[in-house]
């Protein structure tokens, strides 16, 4: 069974007011999914963002975003750069493999060997 992760790739405090609570003090995050599997490590494209007041702790979803707020999202969200994609093999896939080429070989020898 394979993990999924959000990584953050930026964070960044906005001074807009926050929709609930009028205060000036939300944070934009963006993160990158990353999904942790026993063979092997995926790095995905997919980039996901949350804007959330620091008093009121309230997630401030797209519907109510302000003009100001949509600029500055669309600031930020130039500046991020995602990881590029990619697929790393754990140790244990290694061995895995190994083990089964060396299981493959030594049944293809005693067979060559006339002893199977």
């Amino acid at each position: 069974m394979s993990k999924e992760k959000k990584v953050i790739l930026k964070e960044a405090e906005i001074t807009n007011n926050c929709p609930e609570c009028f205060n000036q003090e939300l944070m934009l995050t963006f993160y990158q999914k990353h999904t942790f599997g026993t063979f092997f490590h995926v790095t995905t494209n997919e980039v996901t963002h949350e804007i959330k007041c620091k008093k009121c702790q309230s997630i401030i979803y797209p519907v109510s975003w302000t003009p100001d707020i949509e600029r500055v999202f669309d600031y930020y969200n130039k500046l991020v750069t995602p990881k590029r994609s990619s697929i790393r093999f754990t140790t244990l896939f290694f061995v895995v493999v190994i083990a089964a080429i060396g299981v493959v070989a030594a049944t293809i020898y005693l067979y060559l060997e006339g002893l199977i």
